[in-house]
C-alpha cells in the first residue's frame, strides 16, 4: 500500500566477513525474522505495553499454519449496523453512511436508504505501521442534510484495543451509544453496532477488508481488484465423439452426387470429418473421432451438423441435432464398459427460411460419446505442469505433502506507471494444482510488502509452483483500467526442495522485451514443502508421471497441442467471470500460452542444451584417451592392473560399476544445489541475443513486418535448419549403415562381413574370454609409437557401408 516500508537488508554473513555483491541475475538467500524460526516481534505504536508483551508471549505468537512471513499488525473496524438513529427525511427515510477516521487515514461505508436501522456489514483495516493518532473516530452520517450530516459519533483509544490472534474466535460485536461532537449522549438513544481490535494479516477478516488507504487512492469502482483472493480453475475433462455414419440422407439438390461430412461444434470448439464414403450415397460412412474440452457445469451442448458440401466455402445442412452432454457415457478408466454408438435422428432445416421451425423426419446419424474423466486435462505447458491428477476423483492418488508459500514482498521494482505519475501497483498470482491466489494490491510503492502465507496439498513432487507479479492496470487509468502489466515470473519445482526446509530468497524478476532482457526488480519468498506420506512420495518416483489412460489410449501429439490451446482458453474465460475477475493477459501468461511459437532464441538454447549433455561422455573419451596416450604412466599402468583383475574376476565387473556410482554421489554431494531453482539467463541465452532476434520472437502470427525483414529472416531460418537438417541426416546415415550389415545392400560387404562374423563366432568359442578380453586391452591401450595414424580397418570398412542418403532427391 502506499508509503509502505522498505525491506530490511537481510544479508547473510560469510565466513570472513560480509557477503559479496551476489550477481545480478542470480538468487540471494536471506534471513527474516519468521515465525517458523524465529519469535515475531511486534512493535505497535499507541498499543499498550501489556498487550504488546500478549502478542509477544508464545500463546499469542501468530498460527502455525502462518508462520513463513513477518506479522503486520492491523486494527481492524467490523462496521455491522445501527438502530434508532435521531434524523430522518421527510420521507420517513435517510441515507445513513459510516465513516472510519484514524488520523489522516478514512474509509465510508455506502450509503442505506432506510428509517431507522441500516446494516452494513463491512471490515475495514488500519495499518498498524502507518498509525498517526491514538483516537479512533467512527461516524454515522447522512446524505442530503445540508450543512452538518452527523447523526452520532463514538471514539476509541488505541490502547484500550483488545489483541487477537488466530485461532481466537472472532470478536463479538457490541453496540456502543452514539454521542455527540461534545461528548453527550444523544437523546433519542441512537446506537452503532461494531467491534474494534487489533490483529495481524492472519484475520480471518482481513481478506474483504477495506484498506483505507486503497479505497482512497484506487476509488470506490477499483477497490474490489485490489482484495486478496482465491480461485478455483474449472474443471476440466475431455469429450471423445466419433461421427460413425448415416442413414437416408436427402440432399437439396439431386442432380449432383453428395459429398456429405459432419460438423461438430461444442462452445468455440469445432471440427469437421471428410466428406464421406462411398461419395455420393445417401448412406455415408465416415468412421472418424475427434477429441474436445468440455468443463463442469456442463451447460454448453454438442451440436451435430451434416452438412453437404455444394461448392468450396459454401455447405448446406441436410441436418442438425442438438446433444446435452449428459447423454455422454462417463468412463473413469480403461477397463470399464465399453461405449456403444447411438442412433440419433436427425432434424432439417428449410433452406428457405432458416428460422422455421425443425422438421423431423427419418434420417439419422450415428454417434459414439463418451466423457474421458480418466485422463489429465493439460491446461499448462507440459514443462512446467503443477497438476497431473486425472479429472476423475475417484482415481485420485492420496495428497504426500503440503507445500506453503510465504509472499513476503519485493524491492527495486521498476515504476510501471510512470506517466501517470504513479510508481508501481503491485500484486502477485500464484498457481499450483486448480488453485489460483492473488494477494492485495499494494499501491505506489517500488517496495511492496505483502506478508500473505497460502498452502496447497501436494499430489506430486515432480511439479513446478509458479509465481508471477503484475502492475495492477485498473488503479490510476482512465475509460475502465488498462492491462495489467507483467513484471516478472518465478518458478519453482517442488523435487528440488528438501523436505521441512524453509528457503527464503530474493528471485530476480526477468523480463524479455523486444528490446532485451530486463531485470525488473527482485520477488521475496519463503517456500516450504512438508512431506506427510514418505513411502508414498518415493513409490511415485516409480509410477507413470500421467494417468494411466495417457498410455494404455494414447493421444496424439498434434491433437494434445491443440486440446491444451482449448483448456487455456476455457480456464481463461471462466476465470475472467470471477468477481474481481482474473483478467485474460493474467491467466495467459502464468499458463505459458504461447510458448510453442518459434522463437529463435530458444532454438539455440535447446541446441546447446543438447549439446551439454554429451559432456560427460566427451569428458570419458578425453579420459581414455589419456590413459591410451599413456600422459601419466603411473595412472596408466594402474588401470592395467584393474582390467586384469576384472578379467580374472569377472564377477566383479557389476559390483565396481556401482560401487563407482555411489562413490560418484557421494563425492557430488558436497556440491548439490543449495537454491531453489530460478529462471538461468546464460541457459535461456537472454542476455546477448541479437535485437532482430528479440524482434522476431514478439512478432505476431501472421507476421506485422514489412517483406524486406521477413524475406532476412526467412534466409536466416533456412540457414539455421540447414544446419539441423544435416546434424540430422548424418546421425540417420550412421544408422542406415548399420543396418547395411547385414541387408545386402552392398552385397560385397555384408559378405565380408557374416565371413567374420562367423570366423569370430569360431574363436569365441574356442577361446577363454578373458584372453581375448586381455588382448584386446592390451591392444587398444599400446603406446602411441606402436599405433599408426591412419584410421582403423574396421572403421574404414563401416565408412564404406552405403546409406540411404544418395537415394534422396
Amino acid at each position: 500500500m502506499k508509503g509502505a516500508m522498505p525491506p530490511r537488508p537481510y544479508m547473510v554473513p560469510g565466513p570472513g566477513g560480509p557477503m559479496p555483491p551476489p550477481q545480478q541475475f542470480g538468487l540471494v538467500e536471506t534471513r527474516p525474522p519468521l515465525a517458523a524460526v524465529l519469535r515475531p516481534r511486534f512493535n505497535i505504536p499507541g498499543l499498550h505495553p501489556s498487550a504488546a508483551a500478549a502478542a509477544a508471549s508464545p500463546a499469542g505468537k501468530i498460527a502455525s499454519t502462518y508462520d513463513l512471513v513477518e506479522p503486520m499488525r492491523f486494527l481492524y473496524v467490523h462496521v455491522v449496523k445501527a438502530r434508532d438513529l435521531p434524523v430522518a427525511s421527510a420521507a420517513g427515510a435517510l441515507d445513513a453512511f459510516v465513516e472510519v477516521k484514524l488520523g489522516n487515514f478514512k474509509g465510508t461505508t455506502p450509503a442505506r436508504a432506510t428509517s431507522h436501522g441500516p446494516a452494513w456489514q463491512q471490515v475495514f483495516a488500519f495499518s498498524a505501521t502507518h498509525l498517526q493518532s491514538h483516537l479512533l473516530e467512527v461516524a454515522v452520517r447522512a446524505k442530503d442534510l445540508g450543512g452538518d450530516d452527523l447523526l452520532g459519533r463514538v471514539a476509541f483509544d488505541l490502547s484500550e484495543v483488545p489483541v487477537r490472534v488466530p485461532p481466537d474466535s472472532p470478536l463479538a460485536p457490541q453496540w456502543y451509544r452514539l454521542e455527540t461532537k461534545r461528548g453527550e449522549k444523544l437523546p433519542h438513544g441512537g446506537e452503532v453496532m461494531l467491534s474494534v481490535w487489533l490483529g495481524t494479516q492472519a484475520d480471518e477478516a482481513f481478506p474483504d477488508a477495506w484498506h483505507s488507504d486503497a479505497h482512497a487512492a484506487a476509488g470506490p469502482a477499483a477497490v474490489a481488484s485490489t482484495r486478496a483472493k482465491v480461485y478455483f480453475s474449472p474443471k476440466l475433462v475431455y469429450l471423445r465423439v466419433a461421427a460413425i455414419g448415416a442413414q437416408d440422407l436427402i440432399p437439396h439438390d439431386t442432380s449432383r452426387p453428395m459429398a456429405a461430412c459432419v460438423k461438430l461444434q461444442l462452445a468455440g470448439q469445432v471440427r469437421r470429418t471428410r466428406p464421406g464414403a462411398p461419395p455420393g450415397a445417401p448412406n455415408p460412412i465416415w468412421n472418424e473421432e475427434f477429441m474436445f474440452v468440455a468443463s463442469e457445469p456442463f451447460d454448453d451442448p454438442l451440436v451435430v451438423t451434416v452438412e453437404d458440401r455444394v461448392a468450396p466455402g459454401r455447405d448446406e445442412i441436410l441436418g442438425r441435432i442438438v446433444l446435452p452432454l449428459a447423454a455422454a457415457m462417463p468412463r473413469h478408466d480403461h477397463f470399464g464398459k465399453p461405449v456403444e454408438p447411438r442412433w440419433y435422428s436427425l432434424a432439417r432445416h428449410s433452406p428457405d427460411d432458416p428460422d422455421k421451425k425443425e422438421i423431423k423426419f427419418a434420417s439419422k446419424i450415428q454417434i459414439r460419446m463418451s466423457l474421458d474423466f480418466g485422463y489429465h486435462v493439460l491446461d499448462e505447458s507440459t514443462y512446467y505442469s503443477s497438476d497431473l491428477q486425472p479429472s476423475s476423483k475417484p482415481a485420485r492418488k492420496p495428497s504426500i505433502g503440503m507445500l506453503e508459500l510465504g509472499v513476503l514482498g519485493a524491492r527495486n521494482l521498476i515504476p510501471m506507471k510512470g506517466k501517470e505519475g504513479r510508481t508501481t501497483d503491485a500484486y502477485c498470482i500464484a498457481k499450483y494444482g486448480p488453485k489460483w491466489v492473488r494477494t492485495r494490491t499494494i499501491l505506489d510503492t517500488l517496495n511492496p510488502q505483502w506478508n500473505e502465507q497460502y498452502t496447497w496439498e501436494v499430489f506430486d513432487p515432480c511439479t513446478v509452483i509458479t509465481v508471477v507479479v503484475f502492475d495492477n492496470g485498473q488503479i490510476g487509468s482512465k475509460n475502465g483500467g488498462g492491462p495489467d502489466q507483467r513484471i516478472g515470473k518465478v518458478r519453482i519445482r517442488l523435487s528440488t526442495l528438501e523436505t521441512d526446509r524453509v528457503y527464503t530468497h530474493f528471485y530476480p524478476l526477468l523480463v524479455l522485451h523486444p528490446s532485451g532482457l530486463k531485470k525488473t526488480g527482485e520477488l521475496h519468498l519463503a517456500v516450504r514443502f512438508t512431506c506427510t506420506a514418505w513411502v508414498n512420495m518415493m513409490a511415485l518416483y516409480g509410477r507413470p508421471l500421467l494417468p494411466k489412460m495417457h498410455y494404455t489410449q494414447p493421444i496424439a501429439v498434434m491433437q494434445l497441442d491443440y486440446l491444451r490451446h482449448q483448456a487455456m482458453q476455457i480456464v481463461a474465460a471462466r476465470l475472467s467471470r470471477a468477481e474481481p475477475p482474473l483478467r485474460r493477459e493474467v491467466v495467459e501468461y502464468m499458463l505459458d500460452v504461447d510458448s510453442h511459437m518459434f522463437s529463435l532464441r530458444r532454438s539455440k538454447a535447446n541446441f546447446y542444451r543438447i549439446t551439454s549433455l554429451f559432456y560427460g561422455f566427451v569428458s570419458m573419451l578425453k579420459w581414455y584417451e589419456g590413459i591410451r596416450s599413456w600422459r601419466n604412466p603411473i595412472t596408466t599402468v594402474l588401470v592395467h592392473v584393474l582390467f586384469l583383475i576384472l578379467i580374472c574376476y569377472p564377477e566383479l565387473i557389476l559390483p565396481t560399476i556401482f560401487l563407482y556410482m555411489f562413490m560418484i554421489g557421494l563425492w557430488n554431494y558436497r556440491y548439490r544445489p543449495r537454491h531453489p531453482s530460478h529462471m538461468d539467463t546464460k541457459l535461456s541465452h537472454a542476455e546477448l541475443t541479437h535485437p532482430d532476434e528479440l524482434d522476431e520472437e514478439f512478432d505476431t502470427f501472421p507476421t506485422s513486418r514489412p517483406a524486406e525483414i521477413v524475406r532476412m529472416r526467412y534466409d536466416r531460418l533456412r540457414s539455421v535448419g540447414g544446419r539441423v537438417q544435416t546434424v540430422v541426416g548424418d546421425l540417420a546415415t550412421q544408422g542406415e549403415r548399420a543396418h547395411a550389415l547385414l541387408s545386402w545392400r552392398d552385397p560385397r560387404a555384408t559378405a565380408i562381413f557374416i565371413f567374420l562374423s562367423l570366423v569370430v563366432a569360431i574363436v569365441l568359442y574356442v577361446t577363454p574370454f578373458q584372453v581375448l578380453m586381455v588382448i584386446a586391452m592390451l591392444y587398444l591401450l599400446r603406446h602411441p609409437r606402436f599405433r599408426s595414424r591412419m584410421p582403423s580397418v574396421p572403421f574404414n570398412f563401416y565408412r564404406r557401408l552405403p546409406a540411404k542418403s544418395d537415394m534422396l532427391l
